[in-house]
């Protein structure tokens, strides 16, 4: 079974590119799911509904979203019915919404970090009282980790190898090179990546972020121009086992 993962995707521009590039890669490569963070995709910050089915209608299956997923609240009615659109699983008890999707026999999970990014409940603990409470548990479970310490996804990486298929990291958009299959058949990637505009700082317009660097002013960010970046990744998981083969970073760029 190969699954794609999109790295978050930001704005208008980042749309754009999954509407281009996406069915393509889809295609290329065999993809049987599609799972993309789409936590920025209205304006550079949340989700709409109209936003998400951009990606939906681009052959995305499931959206995760992270630390601004209330960020338009529109989308908060939405987050308890049946549109696949997940919110990390360790938010507090009573969050609208739902921290996973089960489709196609894949379990998808969305967790939120602690380091540097709130104060939510343990993920480690959360994805444990999920693998031991849910019923008819798929062997194929990806798990999307929006977190910004590296060394906390790591370690999550490493407390699940075995029991999932899949951890790959997002938040940071930066894409890293230490994609790899841990000892116990759990594919790991720190952070797949942006899908958003390349001459930018994280997506977001890199002079208004400067001028913030410097000022420590508040004012309006924007999100960047110009031609975009595409970073995925691809996972091969053996549907009988839940082990993952090979993982490997697919990049593009799109006018």
């Amino acid at each position: 079974m190969r699954i794609l993962t999109v790295g978050d995707v930001v704005g208008e521009p980042g749309r754009n590119a999954v509407q281009e590039v996406l069915p393509g890669v889809i295609s290329e490569y065999g993809a049987d799911l599609v799972v993309a963070n789409g936590e920025n995709i209205a304006h550079g910050l949340g989700i709409t509904l109209n936003t998400a089915y951009d990606l939906f209608n681009s052959g995305v299956d499931v959206i995760t979203s992270g630390n601004h997923i209330w960020a338009k609240r529109e989308i908060v009615p939405h987050l308890d019915g049946q549109i696949p659109i997940i919110r990390p699983l360790n938010f507090p008890p009573g969050a609208p919404g739902r921290g996973y999707w089960i489709t196609k026999n894949v379990l998808v999970v969305n967790l939120i970090g602690r380091v540097f990014v709130g104060d939510y409940d343990c993920p480690f603990r959360a994805m444990d009282s999920l693998l031991s409470t849910l019923t008819d548990l798929p062997k194929v479970i990806i798990v999307d980790f929006h977190a910004e310490a590296t060394s906390e996804k790591i370690a999550l990486g490493r407390y699940l190898d075995g029991r999932i298929s899949a951890l790959v990291g997002t938040h940071t958009h930066v894409g890293t090179v230490d994609a790899m299959i841990l000892p116990n058949g759990t594919a790991y990637v720190t952070d797949i990546g942006m899908v958003g505009p390349e001459e930018s700082v994280i997506g977001d317009d890199a002079g208004s972020v400067i001028h913030s660097f410097l000022t420590k002013m508040p004012h309006r960010i924007s999100v960047g121009k110009g031609k975009s970046i595409f970073m995925a990744m691809l996972i091969e998981v053996d549907p009988c086992t839940g082990k993952a083969s090979s993982i490997k970073r697919i990049q593009r760029e799109h006018i």
